[in-house]
């Protein structure tokens, strides 16, 4: 009988630090992209279950090779790699995020050679739900995060907001 309630209860300890886990995932994800919607004036996105779910699976796809390649699935999209397997999820936000500076709102493009698609999908203005996943890649490959957004964004010639 004392061995059943020490596996019940460790089985709670670990479901419950799983559930804190994924929550401080989404809350990394979602800060610095939010944040970047209110500095603009637009609505935060909101955590989508079905997003996240298409993004961990196509995350799993690139466990193996860990190629910043995109899903070219149905929904806006954001990749990221990192080498090494400490990167967090509010570096890769941070990192979309930090593309604001080479947007430019009057021309609608990004400055000459620089990348800005990253942070115009984040502040789409039309976008309201998002889903994210992290991996550790195989073989020390790197940490992979997608993150998808629907409805998507980034059309050419119309302005994010």
């Amino acid at each position: 009988m004392e061995i059943s309630r020490v596996i019940v209860f460790l089985l709670l300890l670990s479901t419950t630090q799983a559930s804190s886990h994924r929550r401080s995932l989404i809350s990394q994800f979602l800060s610095f992209q939010n944040a970047a919607r209110a500095a603009i004036g637009l609505r935060p996105l909101v955590w989508n279950a079905r997003l996240a779910s298409y993004a961990q699976r196509y995350a799993n796809q690139r466990r193996k090779d860990c190629a910043l390649r995109h899903s070219n699935g149905p929904y806006g999209e954001n990749i990221f790699w990192g080498s090494g397997s400490g990167w967090k999820a509010a570096q890769a936000a941070a990192a979309w995020v930090s593309e604001r500076k080479w947007y430019d709102y009057r021309s609608n493009s990004c400055a000459g050679g620089e990348e800005c698609g990253h942070y115009t999908q984040i502040v789409w203005s039309r976008t309201k739900r998002v889903g994210c996943a992290r991996v550790v890649c195989d073989g020390g490959r790197g940490v992979f995060m997608v993150c998808n957004y629907d409805p998507p964004g980034n059309y050419i010639g119309e302005r994010p907001y």
